[in-house]
């Protein structure tokens, strides 16, 4: 790591020339790795030295855990400078005797001063450094109060100077709004070498880590983790979890093989239909999108011929997993109709494809990688669209039923 720090061109500009595109020296980008192989895959490989990671997340939701977790682990990779302007340092060390042993080059330190954070920077030279959370931290320079737009700009940028140019990875965490975009200015995003989400229900145990912009890595990827009295625990197979409470034989319920980024796995979408008591029947949603179960059960009217007009509607996904792809459309429906007709689907079946207006079943990309999830699983058959098989090796203890429309898919599984 001294090597590369060695070699870097300064952002004060002192060293900083012209030079022809191809005199520019390449470096193999050295990664540090976490314990935590699901964190790990969603930077891209581990963390990258000199880079600047912004996470978000709702409040409760564990974004501090998260990175008290990591960085207990890299203390013993290097020096971790963890800056709290929210906590005191008691009651991170409190929390972070919860997740596990502690290393010694592990630093606490409670300042909301950037120029203090920026002596402590220089005089202890950390590898890692995390700052919890932006908003809490302001400069004396800005007349303005903490986490107003002049003082995160000013302050995230006086932390990009560090991390480029002393080579520390940079953590820092990020309010977000009630619409869930991340508080501050836009310019904040635009700042940072990567910018994570920490999302899932606080009154569920499993949380998602998604990439929305990663300059060392693919945005496709996603982790998912659990919970528990001990800190997070990554979740290596997500599909197993979501489905091992499922209940056999019950009716409004309809499996799909989803893609989390490039991950496909397999959730349950849990719907129930009651005639309506009020002039207007109600529609309520979790963890799918109201605007797309709306749609669905339009085309249900119109094109199979569902009474849906006076029956409320209720629909959720397992698991507090948020599901917003086009392939979800044909299960949303299945567990539609499933508690509208009271008969229930097989255990064993899998549903995946999108739904156009016209009641086509319309092709959806990764065929291939959604059939080997669901064919590991144990299902036995699966409801396709018929255009996305071509070319596509189907499992040999899997029978794939291609269709084309959505009164076809109705009439094969419930006759």
């Amino acid at each position: 790591m001294q090597e590369v720090k060695n070699q870097r061109v300064s952002l004060t500009g002192e060293h900083s020339k012209p030079m022809k595109l191809d005199q520019v020296e390449l470096f193999d980008t050295p990664r540090v790795e976490t314990d935590l192989g699901e964190f790990n895959r969603v930077l891209g490989g581990g963390v990258v030295p000199g880079s600047l990671v912004l996470i978000g997340g709702d409040p409760g939701i564990g974004k501090s855990t998260l990175l008290l977790q990591v960085s207990t682990q890299l203390a013993s990779r290097g020096r971790v400078l963890y800056v709290s302007g929210e906590e005191s340092a008691q009651q991170i060390k409190l929390r972070a005797e919860r997740l596990g042993d502690i290393d010694t080059d592990f630093y606490l330190y409670a300042e909301t001063n950037m120029q203090s954070i920026r002596n402590e920077v220089e005089r202890l030279q950390p590898d890692f450094l995390i700052v919890d959370s932006i908003q809490t931290i302001m400069t004396p320079e800005i007349q303005s109060t903490q986490g107003s737009v002049s003082q995160v700009r000013e302050v995230t940028g006086e932390l990009m100077q560090l991390a480029k140019t002393n080579d520390i990875a940079t953590f820092i965490v990020g309010h977000v709004t009630k619409e869930g975009q991340l508080a501050g200015p836009r310019m904040l995003e635009h700042m940072v070498d990567t910018v994570l989400y920490f999302e899932g229900e606080r009154q569920n145990t499993f949380r998602i880590l998604r990439a929305v912009k990663n300059r060392f890595g693919s945005t496709n990827e996603i982790g998912i983790f659990e919970m528990q009295g001990t800190g997070l625990v990554e979740v290596t197979n997500p599909s197993e979890v979501f489905l091992e409470e499922r209940l056999e034989g019950s009716t409004g319920s309809a499996i799909v093989c989803a893609l989390e980024g490039t991950r496909p796995i397999l959730v349950e979408i849990q719907a129930l239909t009651t005639p309506t008591m009020f002039g207007n029947a109600k529609r309520t949603t979790s963890g799918l999108d109201f605007n797309r179960v709306s749609l669905i059960m339009a085309v249900l009217e119109k094109r199979a011929g569902f009474l849906l007009q006076q029956q409320d509607a209720y629909l959720k996904s397992a698991g507090g997993v948020k599901l917003d792809e086009p392939a979800i459309d044909l299960a949303v429906a299945i567990a539609i109709a499933s508690s509208y007709k009271e008969e229930p689907t097989d255990a064993r079946e899998c549903f995946i494809g999108e739904i156009g207006l016209t009641g086509e079943i319309r092709r959806v990309t990764r065929m291939e990688q959604r059939l080997n999830e669901a064919s590991k699983l144990g299902f036995k058959k699966v409801y396709a669209p018929k255009n996305s098989l071509a070319g596509v090796d189907i499992p040999d203890n899997l029978k794939v039923i291609g269709v084309t429309t959505l009164s076809e898919c109705l009439k094969k599984v419930f006759g």
